[in-house]
């Protein structure tokens, strides 16, 4: 091909300043030469310089790369590929040498950006600062989405959020533009949305610090969810490390139709696999069926793959993906990708650890709930499954949107069964809520009619944001305690995640499903079997819904929200008040001092699941993320003691006394006494928030302890100087009493692969010595040494 590209004559309608549409410039090479798409793509990618966004006009999409680095691999391994490691693999940063074996080796990769919500943003812009880096290395951004707490409605939410907020937001907006990082004011949108719609395309390697990046899977990119002091990593410049993936293969064949969604595939899955089944593997869609399901749709299902574990889920590139590219304005895009489809799909005959086969055609829909999403239940046994276990079957709210189902197929298709509903005189007996994706979708669902069919069925509309999600809701319809059902198109439901009432039955289910049930006002309705009572007494049954996947005119912008980093940042101020409540400098961790951790006082031995709600919760707390002594305040204060059976409430070994979690952590640290915690299994499951790791540390904390690990935060917990150890065998968890102290031996000699020693002491004298496991590389070990992975970088820079 190097050969073929001298002969492409220099004429002025190849050149790079005057250059033809890329399809235009394709199709006449493709003339002259007579050679493959492929080839032309070879000898084309860099002179047509596609850029990834039309924000970053000068950052450009490397498929020549990607195709370079695939070739290199394949003949090492000398076998077919999945999709997924034709990406992952492609963005290695030593194809030539890198060892590949899945659920062994780490990976040394180079994503291609990285995005930030503003709740974890802080703190990763925060770590940044302290490198002392000029600028982000990588194409970056910020998405204002998490700070918006749902009260009265859209506009006066995002009035007061911005009020309550401006600190914060100033910050986030100065720190993007003195290093170089593209920011979304609030109100733009949630960040997932907003990355589909103008940043994910096929074959990207995007890593999110927001546990469902993985949404960026719908259009054909590995789209990862990490702790901020990964994010660092990568604007920094250093290569990225992960462990290498399993490939688990979900085999779609049929079709969706009917009332069946996209979110029946994800719910479906949830309940094969558990919130743990996915786990150190991508899940990777593929067969006949998936070209039944909308790119949008495909996004959802990849989006929800968070709850089962799954480092990220992802779609082959199809002509639904280029049909979303075209219409969000990126044609130039899908051009590109069309010339390279072979490495955006997996190989034929391409191994997958686990294969599961699901038929759309058979799949009914689904419904997962209450307080984890892997219980799935079809819709039409729910009721019947509530009676039986005394859950309420009165749905108090329903509430569409989110960042799982707020496209404009899914507001499409909610609004198309509130159309029906108000054809026959009914409104919704629950209280019912909208949580529009973007501010394009909202302007969009505006123009044609949808948000206000959703507003005369009797819903609100709310602010572009993440809202009643992620537990920002200011809910006055019940006290706290008071048990009650609400039923959400979200993707989490973990105990008073939504609402902070550990007695609110929250289930997950499609957006269409969630509007029948709203209107029905009980999980005993089946809308594809029960009829409802019009308001002339006459029963009538919802037909199932209908709407387009994308708008048949162009969608709406609406608002202008982004803020382009500028050129010359040289005099950009950031400031940070040293009074602030809200913001603080981080200081540096203390280093480890050669020597093993003696008599760890056990802070709290946790009983049952433990996800990073538990650990550090959301909701109120959210406005603390960006002040690390403030939210350690809510350290654990979710977790279950085993020792009681109560959240927040643990014996303090010097007093005797009982109290909260954070109060005892902060009177250890004061005493100069060190900590551990005892955990069960998938210990931090959930978000990616990274602050679930730095408060343990800060207020003292040295290991965690557990059966097994949720990927993110098994590394956060690295990244903050932690150890996160696993049992070697997890009946010794059995052993371990919250009255114990605990010395963990054989760091001097800490090396991968290497269990540590764990001496058990009780109060009567006797000992007991156990086995730990952990997933320590080299490079991971250096960061425990150096007190975290901030520090090791820091060091790395003096040498």
């Amino acid at each position: 091909m190097r050969l073929l590209a001298r002969h492409i004559p220099a004429t002025s309608s190849l050149s790079v300043h005057k250059m033809a549409p890329y399809s235009l410039l394709v199709t006449r090479l493709q003339k002259a030469l007579g050679v493959r798409q492929y080839h032309v793509a070879s000898v084309l990618c860099q002179r047509a310089k596609v850029a990834m966004s039309h924000f970053e006009p000068n950052e450009y999409i490397r498929y020549d790369l990607l195709e370079k680095n695939i070739n290199i691999v394949r003949k090492r391994l000398n076998r077919p590929l999945t999709l997924s490691e034709k990406i992952v693999y492609g963005h290695l940063d030593d194809p030539a040498n890198q060892e590949m074996e899945r659920g062994e080796t780490y990976l040394r990769l180079r994503p291609d950006r990285v995005a930030m919500q503003d709740a974890t943003a802080q703190m990763a812009m925060l770590q940044f600062i302290s490198s002392g880096l000029p600028k982000v290395a990588v194409p970056s951004t910020i998405h204002c989405d998490h700070l918006i707490e749902a009260q009265l409605g859209g506009e006066k939410d995002l009035r007061r959020a911005k009020d309550i907020n401006q600190e914060v937001y100033n910050f986030l907006a100065t720190a993007g533009a003195k290093y170089g990082v593209g920011f979304w004011r609030p109100g733009s949108g949630i960040i997932h949305q907003i990355i589909l719609e103008n940043y994910a395309y096929p074959g990207v390697l995007l890593i999110g610090t927001d546990s469902h990046t993985p949404n960026g899977g719908g259009l054909g990119g590995i789209c990862i969810g990490v702790g901020g002091a990964d994010a660092v990593d990568v604007m920094a410049g250093i290569p990225w490390e992960l462990k290498c993936p399993k490939v688990i293969g979900v085999k779609l064949t049929g079709s969706l139709s009917g009332w069946t969604s996209p979110k029946d595939v994800i719910l479906k899955v949830a309940g094969i696999l558990t919130v743990k089944g996915g786990t150190g593997a991508i899940v990777e869609y593929h067969g006949p069926g998936v070209d039944s399901i909308s790119c949008t749709g495909m996004a959802t299902i990849c989006n929800m793959g968070a709850e089962i574990g799954a480092t990220t889920s992802v779609f082959p590139y199809n002509h639904r993906m280029k049909k979303y590219l075209d219409k969000t304005g990126r044609a130039d895009i899908a051009h590109l990708a069309d010339e390279f489809k072979d490495h955006l799909v997996p190989d034929p005959g391409c191994h997958y650890d686990q294969l599961i086969e699901i038929n759309l055609s058979e799949l009914k829909p689904h419904i997962n709930g209450p307080f984890t999403p892997d219980l799935a239940h079809p819709v039409a046994e729910v009721g019947t499954v509530a009676e039986k276990e005394g859950w309420p079957l009165d749905i108090r709210v329903g509430l569409i949107g989110s960042c799982t189902n707020s496209s404009y197929e899914d507001m499409g298709r909610s609004a198309a069964v509130a159309k029906q509903a108000l054809a026959h005189g009914l409104k919704c007996k629950s209280q019912f809520t909208i949580t529009p994706g973007s501010e394009q979708i909202r302007a969009t669902i505006e123009r044609d009619g949808y948000a206000q069919i959703l507003r005369d069925v009797g819903g609100i509309v709310l602010a572009n944001a993440c809202g009643p999600c992620i537990g920002q809701w200011d809910r006055k319809d019940i006290k706290k305690g008071e048990k009650n059902t609400i039923v959400t198109s979200y993707n989490r439901n973990f105990t008073g995640r939504n609402d902070a009432n550990p007695e609110t039955h929250a289930f997950v289910t499609s957006p269409e499903i969630v509007t029948a049930l709203a209107i029905a006002g009980t999980l005993k309705f089946n809308p594809e079997t029960d009829f409802l009572t019009g308001k002339d007494g006459k029963k009538f049954k919802l037909e199932a819904p209908d709407a387009d996947e994308l708008p048949r005119a162009e969608f709406d912008p609406g608002q202008d929200t982004y803020q382009h980093p500028p050129k010359d940042s040289s005099g950009q101020r950031v400031d940070v008040s040293p009074t602030s409540q809200r913001l603080q400098l981080l200081e540096p961790f203390d280093k480890w001092d050669g020597k093993d951790l003696e008599d760890l006082q056990i802070l709290i031995k946790v009983k049952g699941k433990c996800t990073t709600d538990h650990i550090s919760a959301a909701g109120p707390w959210l406005k603390f993320r960006g002040h690390l002594d403030n939210i350690s305040n809510n350290l654990l204060i979710g977790a279950i003691n085993i020792e009681n059976g109560k959240a927040n409430s643990v014996r303090n070994a010097v007093t005797q006394e009982f109290g909260p979690v954070p109060d005892t952590a902060r009177y250890y640290k004061k005493h100069g006494i060190r900590w551990v915690v005892v955990g069960d299994e998938n210990y931090g499951e959930g978000s990616s928030r990274e602050h679930a790791a730095l408060e343990p540390r800060h207020l003292g904390g040295r290991a965690i302890i557990t059966k097994s690990f949720a990927r993110i935060h098994e590394t956060n917990l690295k990244k903050q100087g932690l150890l996160p150890l696993t049992f070697a065998d997890p009946a010794d968890y059995n052993k371990i009493h919250p009255v114990d102290k605990l010395t963990i031996q054989g760091l001097k000699d800490f090396a991968p692969g290497k269990p540590l020693k764990c001496v058990i002491k009780h109060p009567n004298g006797t000992q007991e010595t156990i086995l730990l496991n952990h997933t320590f590389n080299e490079t991971q070990i250096e960061w425990f040494r150096a007190g975290s992975a901030l520090n090791r970088m820091k060091e790395l820079q003096h040498q």
